[in-house]
This record gives C-alpha cells, sequence and structure tokens, in this order.
C-alpha cells in the first residue's frame, strides 16, 4: 500500500460515518464498529452501539467466524513455501485413512474438494466441539457428496482438515502454531481464540420483534480452524495490510497474491455475480472494483474484512448479531466512499536506473498474425498487450538467460523467447510456439505454415 498519510476529509469520514450508522440502525445491531485502511495504516475508525455511550473501539473483541479461514490458509501456503508440502499433493500423504483423502491440498483451500458444507448434525458452531472429537467426527460417513475438484462447494470441515495438516506437520496444535508463525510476528496481540477482555457479548434479534436472546459460546474444538478466532477491528486492519503487500516474515507478497487469484471454477450464478474464491480468500468484481477478503458468521456474530489492492483501500466491520446488516456490502461501500472521494494517488514515475540493449530492443509493436500488440519495458518486467480493443495481456519476468516467463491469463506460466538470426539481429519472439513478429506475417521471420511468395496483394490482384 501507499506511504501516504494525509488523513481523510471531512466530506469523507462524515460518508463513512454515515453509511454504518445506517447499517447499525436498519439492521438492528446491538453494535457495529468499523474501520478503514489506507497507506498502511487506519485512517478512519467509527462505531454505533445500542447502549448510549458505549460506542466500541478498535481494540473490542467480536468474534470473526470464517474470517479465520483466511489465517489457516496462511499456515498452510508457509509449509508450501517451506517445501514442507505441494498444494497438488493429496491430503493422503499427510493424513491417512480420513475418507477425504483423495482430495488435493489446493483443492481443500479453494473449496474444490468435495466436500460437505458442514459436519453432522447436531449444528457445530451451536454445540461444543468435545462432541467432535475426531475427524472422523466431523467429516461423518460420507464426507463427499461432490465428486473431487468438480465444482465449488463451500466447506467447514475442509477447514478442519487444513487445521489438522498444519498440525501434523508442524507437530503441535493449530493455535499455538497460528500464534507463533502469524499473530505475533504481525502484532496482532488482540486476536486470540478465546475471547479477552473487552470483548462484545454476542447476541440473536427477534426478527420481528426490538427484543434479544443472549447466543452461547462455544469452542469448536477441532472446527477451530474453520472459524474459531476474536479479533478487533485494528488487529484486521493490521492483517488487511498483509495480506496486500505480503510480509517474509509470514508469507512473501508473491504468495499473498497467490491466495487472492481465483482457485475455484464458478457456478452460473457465480459469473452472473462476479464472485470467486481463492485460496482462503473470497474475490469479487463490484462497481467495476476488484475486491478480496473474506466475511465470516457465528451465532452472535457477523464479520468482515474488504481490500481493493489497485486502490490502496481496505475496511474492516464487525457486528454482535447473528444476522441483520450485510456486512459484505457495508465493507465494499466504505471502500467504494474512499476510493471515490479520495482516488490513490500514484507514485511519481520514475525511469529504470539501468537499461539493458538486449532488452530495450524487445519493446514496442509485435503482431502475432495480423494481431498487433505493444510490448513495454518497465521495472516490473515486460508488459505484453493488445493495441486497441481486448485481448491476451500479460506481464513476464526475467529468468536471467534471455528468456522470460508469463506471470498472468493466457501466457502464464508460458515461455517467451527473444529468437535471434545468426548475425545477432532480432528475427521474432517465440511465446508458447506463437510467433510474434515485427510486421504482420513478415516472409523473413519463422512463421508456422510460412509465407505465400507473392506477399500481400489487392483485390484485382488476388
Amino acid at each position: 500500500m501507499t506511504t501516504s498519510h494525509e488523513e481523510l476529509l471531512p466530506g469523507t469520514r462524515r460518508a463513512l460515518l454515515h453509511r454504518v450508522a445506517v447499517a447499525q440502525a436498519e439492521g438492528r445491531a446491538p453494535s457495529l464498529v468499523a474501520a478503514v485502511v489506507r497507506g498502511g495504516r487506519v485512517v478512519w475508525q467509527g462505531a454505533r452501539s445500542s447502549v448510549e455511550g458505549h460506542d466500541p473501539d478498535g481494540d473490542v473483541q467480536y468474534r470473526i467466524g470464517s474470517l479465520t479461514k483466511t489465517f489457516t490458509a496462511v499456515l498452510v501456503l508457509r509449509l508450501r513455501d517451506e517445501g514442507l508440502l505441494d498444494l497438488g499433493d493429496p491430503l493422503e500423504k499427510y493424513l491417512p485413512g480420513t475418507g477425504a483423502g483423495e482430495a488435493t491440498v489446493a483443492e481443500l483451500l479453494a473449496h474444490t474438494a468435495g466436500l460437505a458444507a458442514e459436519s453432522p448434525a447436531p449444528w457445530w458452531e451451536r454445540t461444543p466441539g468435545s462432541l467432535r472429537p475426531e475427524l472422523s467426527d466431523v467429516l461423518g460417513e460420507h464426507p463427499l457428496p461432490h465428486p473431487v475438484g468438480r465444482r465449488f462447494h463451500y466447506s467447514n470441515p475442509g477447514y478442519t482438515l487444513l487445521g489438522a495438516l498444519v498440525e501434523e506437520l508442524r507437530g503441535a496444535p493449530w493455535e499455538q502454531v497460528l500464534r507463533e508463525e502469524i499473530l505475533e510476528p504481525l502484532g496482532l496481540h488482540r486476536t486470540s481464540a478465546q475471547p479477552r477482555a473487552p470483548h462484545a457479548g454476542g447476541w440473536a434479534v427477534h426478527p420481528w420483534a426490538d427484543a434479544l436472546l443472549p447466543e452461547p459460546v462455544e469452542d469448536l474444538g477441532r472446527m477451530a480452524p474453520a472459524g474459531q478466532l476474536w479479533s478487533t477491528t485494528g488487529d484486521l486492519a493490521r492483517f488487511a495490510v498483509f495480506l496486500a503487500e505480503g510480509d517474509d516474515r509470514v508469507l512473501s507478497a508473491e504468495s499473498v497474491r497467490e491466495m487472492r487469484t481465483p482457485a475455484a471454477p464458478a457456478e452460473a450464478t457465480d459469473v452472473a455475480d462476479g464472485v470467486a474464491y481463492g485460496l482462503g480468500m473470497q474475490i469479487q468484481h463490484r462497481g467495476g472494483r476488484l475486491l478480496v477478503g473474506h466475511s465470516g458468521s457465528l451465532p452472535g456474530f457477523l464479520a468482515n474484512l474488504t481490500i481493493s489492492v489497485a486502490d490502496d483501500v481496505a475496511a474492516v466491520v464487525l457486528a454482535n448479531c447473528t444476522s441483520g446488516p450485510l456486512l459484505g456490502a457495508v465493507g465494499a461501500d466504505l471502500v467504494r466512499i474512499v476510493a471515490e472521494a479520495e482516488p490513490r494517488i500514484p507514485e511519481p514515475w520514475r525511469p529504470l536506473p539501468e537499461v539493458k540493449p538486449d532488452v530495450l530492443e524487445l519493446a514496442g509493436q509485435w503482431y502475432w498474425g495480423t494481431h498487433a500488440f505493444g510490448l513495454r519495458v518497465s521495472a516490473d518486467g515486460l508488459a505484453l498487450g493488445p493495441l486497441s480493443g481486448t485481448g491476451r495481456r500479460a506481464r513476464f519476468r526475467p529468468n536471467g538467460d534471455g528468456t522470460w516467463t508469463g506471470l498472468e491469463g493466457y501466457y502464464a506460466g508460458e515461455l517467451l523467447r527473444p529468437v535471434r538470426r545468426e548475425d545477432g539481429t532480432l528475427s521474432h519472439l517465440d511465446l508458447g510456439s506463437f510467433v510474434f513478429t515485427r510486421q504482420p506475417y513478415d516472409p523473413e521471420a519463422s512463421v508456422p505454415g510460412g509465407v505465400d511468395a507473392k506477399g500481400w496483394r489487392g483485390s484485382e490482384q488476388a
């Protein structure tokens, strides 16, 4: 995120307060607290409460439910980055005998493992975790209602398996690993598996009357990696910065970017709604803006974390009610309000400190057949894109041997290789067998299928 520490304008702050006030009043939440992050720090906090004079602040804990899954996913990606597992490995390799071992680690992270959405009755969110002491109690007799890898089907038991995987490979309880490897390095001192004062109480609000009912607070036991945590807007604001930038003490920028990348096949309704799922992160396209993060709920609590990396804005919203305000919409609106009212000011353009002649030679206009593309050289590597309309775009990183590897889209993982003539001059680019030439169908390049010897012609010459 940017390094600007300018305060938000009064009009922006009022718009943010208005949005959370409407959410609390119309959603009938006993309390609602929110924070906005920009430039790597909290630039606004707001809260509303049904108890006058007792608005919560950024240090009050709320239960965050399935936002816990993002923390668990970070632990799994750490194991991968250390070489202790591969995301393509089947679970059976590390946790034999679960009955769901055919699913890969990546499929569990992306909710494509075919597992059921919930554990067998009674409902795990409102009953003690002691009722499900073993993985077999969480999975039940028929854990796979869907074929493995075929569809996105959100699964809480899937993240229980990932928590068990972390415990197996670390040789320590999930909660301990979480504290040592994420919470302490990032300074998330108000995030914990059990509530710590000051914390909000969880309430159910009667759907047809302005009346309250306290919700039970259960230790989820084996299901903890799917939804156990308590946290604050202050801690989740710091976590949002980490999920946008990475932190080499915990997980690299490249790995958190991987978490934010769609990894699950979308249902038809998901395509229409513009939503997808990465590796422990929800993704949505809303109002022309790409948003990532996660929502969460447990009886008595709602939570949402929404990040727009491109706008350098994130929002955290927490409430202590079982249902009511739609916090995903609130979080998206808080991001939008700031991004539209006070757009991100880009960093100054600066020239490259060094330009290598053989790299500069690649810049400019290229043709794949008759399709015109432009290739730019920048500090980020190479960027290829069509000169007009839509088409395949990609960034490329250097491999150190004169070749480049695609980082996104159609060309992700594909090799771009400059091809030179015997005299050393640049002939064309070979990109995954596609030949890019300086002129359309350049007869002096190795165009697949060759180029007609008579060259280009008009209608009377055809």
